[in-house]
C-alpha cells in the first residue's frame, strides 16, 4: 500500500508544509494562486485580513534568521493571527527540557502552528510526526534538506515575470551541495514543468546524485548560462562546509560570480534571483544585484504573500474548507 504523504490530511488537503518534494503540481499552483490573492493586502492602508483571527502561530527558530522569521511574522499578523517568537537559546531546552516536552507545553497553551527553522536536516519532519493532530508545522529551513516556502516565493516571482513555466530554461548557480533552497527549487521547478533545469558550479559543490533529479550539470558558468531565462544565484554556505570546497572567495568569484559580462550569455530579458543574504563580490557583482535584470527585492515582497497563502491553506482546512 502506498504510504500517505505526511504533509496531507486524509482528504488530501495541506496539513503541514515540509517540502516541495512529493506534492502534486496542482497543489503548488493552488499555493501560487492563493498568494496572488494576498498581494493586494500589502498594498492596502490597513494591511490585514481576518482569516486566521483567534489562531496562534509559534515561530520556533533554532538557528539565526532575520528575513525569513520577519516575513513569517508579518504574514501571520496580516492574517490576524497571534504570534509567539520563541528565543530558543534562552528557552527551557537549554536547561535540560527536551524538545518534545517543550512542544507539548506549547500545545497545552492552545497553539495551532509551529514554524520551524533548524540546523538539522529532517527536524521539521520529526516535529510534524510528534505534534498533536490539530497542530500544523511549516518548515522554515532544515539543515541542507529543504526550504519550501523560499522555493515557492521563487516560483511566484518567476511566474510573475515570465508567465508559464513550460518554455523556460532555468539555471541555478553556486553551492548546490549545501543548499536547502536549491533542493526545494529543483523539486518545485520539475513539478511545474520547466523546459530545462540546469545546475552550475564547481565539481566540489555539486553532489553527483543531483543528476537523478533530472537536471543538467555544468561546471562552466558561461556554458551554464547560455540562453537561460532565469538565473538563480545561491549563497556560499560557509557555515555548513567542513573542508576546503573552494580555493578562495576571490577565485570562486572569478570563475562563478555573476557579472555583467557573464550575464550577457543568458537571454537579454533573463531575470536574476538570489534567496539572500547576498555576498556581493563573492556570488554576484553589485552592478548585477542592483541592475535592471535583478528581481531580488521583489522576491522578499512576494515572500510575505506566499507565506500568508501557505498558512491560510494549512489552517483554513480546520475551518471546514479553503481559507
Amino acid at each position: 500500500m502506498k504510504r500517505q504523504n505526511i504533509q496531507l490530511d486524509a482528504q488530501g488537503r495541506l496539513r503541514h508544509f515540509l517540502s516541495t518534494e512529493g506534492l502534486k503540481r496542482q497543489m503548488l499552483v493552488d499555493i501560487l494562486e492563493m498568494a496572488q490573492s494576498f498581494i493586494a493586502v500589502g498594498e492596502q492602508a490597513v494591511k490585514k485580513v481576518p482569516l486566521l483571527r483567534g489562531k496562534t502561530i509559534v515561530n520556533l527558530f533554532f538557528e539565526p534568521s532575520t528575513r525569513t522569521r520577519t516575513t513569517f511574522e508579518l504574514a501571520a499578523k496580516r492574517l490576524s493571527a497571534d504570534v509567539l517568537n520563541m528565543n530558543i537559546s534562552t528557552s527551557a531546552t537549554s536547561k535540560g527540557e527536551s524538545l518534545l516536552d517543550m512542544l507539548h507545553n506549547l500545545e497545552a497553551m492552545g497553539c495551532d502552528m509551529f514554524v520551524v527553522r533548524h540546523a538539522e536536516s529532517g527536524a521539521a519532519h520529526f516535529i510534524a510526526r510528534h505534534v498533536a493532530p490539530h497542530i500544523s508545522v511549516i518548515n522554515a529551513g532544515d539543515g541542507c534538506h529543504a526550504h519550501p516556502t523560499q522555493a515557492m516565493l521563487d516560483m511566484f516571482t518567476i511566474r510573475k515575470h515570465k508567465g508559464e513555466f513550460a518554455p523556460l530554461c532555468v539555471a541555478i548557480v553556486g553551492d548546490i551541495m549545501h543548499s536547502r533552497v536549491a533542493r526545494s527549487q529543483i523539486h518545485a521547478l520539475t513539478t511545474l514543468g520547466v523546459s530545462e533545469l540546469r545546475v552550475v558550479g564547481p565539481k566540489t559543490l555539486i553532489p553527483p546524485e543531483v543528476s537523478k533529479l533530472g537536471v543538467h550539470i555544468f561546471h562552466d558558468l558561461r556554458s551554464g548560462l547560455r540562453d537561460a531565462d532565469v538565473v538563480i544565484m545561491l549563497r556560499l554556505q560557509r557555515e555548513r562546509m567542513h573542508g576546503a570546497f573552494i580555493p578562495s572567495e576571490e577565485e570562486y568569484f572569478r570563475l562563478f560570480g555573476l557579472t555583467a559580462e557573464t550575464l550577457a550569455h543568458a537571454r537579454r530579458d533573463a531575470i536574476v534571483m538570489h534567496p539572500g543574504p547576498i555576498n556581493r563580490g563573492v556570488e554576484i557583482a553589485s552592478a548585477v544585484a542592483d541592475g535592471p535584470n535583478a528581481v531580488i527585492l521583489d522576491q522578499v515582497t512576494n515572500g510575505i504573500a506566499v507565506r500568508m497563502a501557505v498558512m491560510a491553506m494549512v489552517l483554513g482546512r480546520q475551518q471546514g474548507g479553503e481559507a
